[in-house]
C-alpha cells in the first residue's frame, strides 16, 4: 500500500528553526489536518538534519527540466543522485546537468510536482486532504519564523 506524505520545508534549504518555532508550526499543521483521519491516528514527524537532505515527491514526480536549456533530465540521473546522498545528505546543491553540462543548483531544477531540499522538515503521513493553500502556507511560515513550501510525496 502506498503512503502520501505532505511535507513543509523552509524555502532556504539550509535554514533551521528553534524548537519552540517548530513546535508551533507542528501544532498548526495538526490543526490543518482533518481529525477524522480514516480511522488512523495523525502521524506528524518533525526532523532536523545535520546536512541538506532531499525532500522528494516520490511517485508523483512527472518530469525534471533543465533551467538552462529546458531539456528533460532523465529520471535515472536524478534517482542515482538521490540514492548516492540518501544517508549523508548534500554538502552542496551545486550540480552539472547531464543534458547541456551547465552548472546549476539542484534546487533550481524545474520539478513537475514540487521537490525540495532542506535541513528541517515537518511531515504529515496520509493527511487525507489537498495540499495547503497559499494562506495556510503563509500561516505555517509565520509560525515557523521563515517562509515555507510544501512537497506532496507518494511513496
Amino acid at each position: 500500500m502506498s503512503d502520501n506524505v505532505l511535507s513543509v520545508i523552509p524555502t532556504d534549504p539550509r535554514w533551521q528553526p528553534d524548537e519552540a518555532a517548530a513546535d508551533r508550526a507542528a501544532a498548526l499543521l495538526a490543526r490543518l489536518v482533518p481529525e477524522d483521519h480514516g480511522g488512523f491516528d495523525i502521524e506528524i514527524d518533525v526532523d532536523w538534519y545535520d546536512t541538506v537532505m532531499a525532500v522528494d515527491c516520490g511517485e508523483n514526480l512527472e518530469r525534471i527540466g533543465c533551467p538552462r536549456c529546458g531539456a528533460t533530465i532523465a529520471d535515472e540521473w536524478y534517482g542515482d543522485l538521490l540514492e548516492a546522498h540518501c544517508d549523508d545528505g548534500f554538502a552542496t546543491l551545486d550540480v552539472k546537468v547531464p543534458c547541456c553540462g551547465a552548472a546549476t543548483s539542484l534546487d533550481a531544477l524545474q520539478y513537475d510536482r514540487p521537490c525540495g531540499f532542506a535541513r528541517f522538515e515537518i511531515a504529515v503521513w496520509n493527511p487525507d486532504r489537498e495540499p495547503f493553500d497559499d494562506g495556510e502556507l503563509a500561516d505555517l511560515g509565520k509560525s515557523l519564523g521563515h517562509p515555507v513550501r510544501q512537497v506532496l510525496a507518494r511513496i
